[in-house]
């Protein structure tokens, strides 16, 4: 039978798996506790959280929100990395700190999005992607340049008239 303090610690896993978008799995064995505030303070930034759980309370937490276990990543400590947002922001922030010189202690294992368990590599390719304000200010300019361009055609025509008017007069004044 589990203890009180362990059935606790389910349930504060099982609500920020609720809360978030994606899990990453990182071993953090060889952190001081000042490389450890550092990269929990830039995960906070990017918008996520920072867990260090027992490996069997993050399975069961996992099984009771019907996301796939992380068995192939459970072996040493691990802290859980939770995404509230942008996935990938959160992401790049951990690749980013594990390359810096003496962060390498850092070893992105792998996650979990959704219904689906992730590798080191996936993991990695959701880092390289741009952050949510890029993509978002890509798709509207996607959208805006054929606004642009119909705006554009339909003051041709104005822009041509003021123009010749322009020459006319200019013509006029040298002529007089």
């Amino acid at each position: 039978m589990p203890t009180k303090a362990k059935e606790q610690s389910v349930e504060q896993l099982v609500e920020m798996l609720g809360r978030s978008d994606g899990v990453f799995i990182c071993e953090y064995r060889g952190l001081t506790v000042k490389k450890m505030t550092d990269i929990r303070s830039r995960v906070r930034k990017a918008g996520g959280e920072m867990k260090v759980a027992k490996n069997t309370l993050m399975r069961l937490a996992l099984q009771r929100v019907g996301m796939p276990t992380v068995d192939p990543y459970e072996q040493g400590p691990n802290v859980y990395v939770f995404a509230y947002g942008d996935v990938a922001a959160v992401a790049k922030a951990l690749r980013d700190y594990s390359k810096e010189k003496g962060n390498e202690a850092l070893i992105i294992k792998g996650g979990v999005m959704g219904k689906d368990l992730l590798n080191k590599d996936q993991v990695m390719a959701i880092a390289d992607l741009p952050s949510k304000e890029v993509l978002i200010a890509q798709v509207v300019g996607t959208i805006a340049a054929p606004l642009r361009g119909l705006v554009t055609v339909l003051s041709g025509p104005a822009r041509g008239l003021v123009t010749c008017l322009s020459q006319i007069k200019d013509k006029k004044e040298n002529a007089a």
